[in-house]
């Protein structure tokens, strides 16, 4: 009997489209949650550093109308990777916005402080309200109203109880981060470097996780060569498997077009993850790299890193031009292909283990 009415609960849940599982909710729906960060707070990031350098108001303009978006894209973002009917999808916009913006005001060191839960919130808030507006999605004469209502006003409620705790949380968490590396950078540049390169890599979303947390500072920078040492060592390392057109796809693409290769022979992440140990301490140590949020958890990707540690040491000076170049680009090159030789001549990496089919 009980199995019964888990299979009809199941089919229920199959016929609303709506699939419990940790790697649609963590994988599908952070992933797409980058390309809300991307379409939203990045692009506004991208053009706000513009806009300084030509001063042309209009891209500063165009910046500020993109960053107030960054929640309702969010929302959207989600809501598309959870396969949402399109009532809920754009209801969804309201949703993301709410788990976005809403926090609290902390008492900090004896500082009043307003947290907001930022797109930790908007992740928690629209996973809910959408799969909430899933179940009720064309069950009535009156969709147009009763999907809209339950999608907004769950997404609202789950806002508004959840997002004080989270703003908190994230506050917490990216401050040790960021402290701990400002306090160890040797080790911490190591570690930060190293665990963000490889979630870049991981079919999730570096970007979501670096904006999530709020990585900014020296644990920003050297998240950001982390994150480039593996788009530049796999596309360095592959490119007797891929030539140009891998060279491209993962340089200035993502490295994460060779999960399937690590799954099937791991020591190929080797390498660029060496050189990520090995860059991460000079990003904190001697060129003093600094990196702010979503643009910390990018790479290589459109030069989308290096552009945001221009944007966040605005005056750098030689020293960041040069780690840029060197710590970003040259040396996760360098470093990688060397470590890959010796992994080859050992026989842990072979011709062909790092094909793509591009």
């Amino acid at each position: 009997m009980a199995k019964e009415h888990t299979s009809k609960f199941r089919k229920f849940l199959d016929s609303k489209n709506i699939t419990l599982s940790p790697k649609v909710y963590f994988i599908d729906a952070m992933s797409n949650m980058a390309l809300g960060l991307f379409a939203s707070l990045l692009i506004a990031t991208i053009l706000d550093t513009l806009g300084s350098w030509t001063h042309w108001a209009f891209l500063s303009e165009a910046a500020s109308f993109a960053k107030a978006a960054t929640g309702a894209a969010l929302g959207v973002a989600i809501a598309y990777a959870l396969k949402a009917p399109p009532l809920v999808l754009v209801s969804a916009a309201a949703v993301g916005y709410a788990g976005n913006n809403l926090g609290a005001t902390y008492v900090i060191d004896g500082v009043e402080k307003a947290l907001t839960a930022g797109p930790a919130g908007a992740f928690v808030a629209a996973i809910i309200a959408v799969e909430l507006g899933k179940l009720v999605s064309k069950t009535t004469k009156v969709d147009i109203l009763v999907t809209p209502l339950v999608t907004i006003l769950s997404g609202v409620a789950i806002a508004k109880l959840a997002c004080p705790f989270i703003a908190y949380l994230m506050y917490a968490l990216g401050t040790f981060v960021n402290t701990a590396t400002e306090m160890q950078p040797f080790v911490m540049g190591i570690i930060v470097s190293v665990v963000v390169g490889m979630v870049l890599t991981l079919p999730i979303s570096s970007a979501a996780l670096c904006a999530m947390i709020g990585i900014t500072g020296l644990a920003g920078g050297a998240a950001t060569v982390g994150c480039c040492a593996q788009m530049v060592g796999f596309a360095v390392i592959s490119f007797r498997e891929n030539r140009w057109s891998g060279l491209v796809a993962q340089g200035l693409g993502t490295s994460m077009l060779q999960m399937g290769n690590i799954c099937r022979r791991p020591a190929i992440w080797l390498p660029p993850t060496l050189a990520a140990a090995v860059c991460g301490p000079l990003a904190t140590m001697l060129f003093k790299l600094e990196c702010t949020g979503v643009s910390a958890g990018m790479g290589t990707c459109g030069l989308v890193g290096p552009l945001g540690i221009l944007s966040a040491m605005p005056e750098g000076g030689a020293m960041m031009w040069i780690g840029i170049l060197v710590d970003c680009i040259l040396l996760p090159a360098v470093l990688s292909f060397l470590f890959n030789e010796l992994f080859r001549k050992i026989g842990w990496i072979h011709d062909g283990d790092m094909k793509l089919e591009l």
